[in-house]
């Protein structure tokens, strides 16, 4: 999930892609944020380009 938040894609095109509800979207990216202790979908694009990376 965190890749495609990485790729741009909405709650929306991240749900229909999952086919899950977008509230189940939106829960699985604000865990996610909470997880890493990030504050904005920025940090987790940067973030995922940085573990591609190493």
């Amino acid at each position: 999930m965190a890749a495609l938040v990485a790729k741009g894609m909405s709650n929306k095109d991240i749900a229909a892609t999952l086919v899950i509800a977008q509230r189940t979207a939106e829960a699985h990216i604000d865990h996610i944020l909470t997880k890493l202790a990030f504050t904005s979908r920025a940090q987790i694009a940067a973030w995922i380009t940085e573990q591609q990376q190493g």
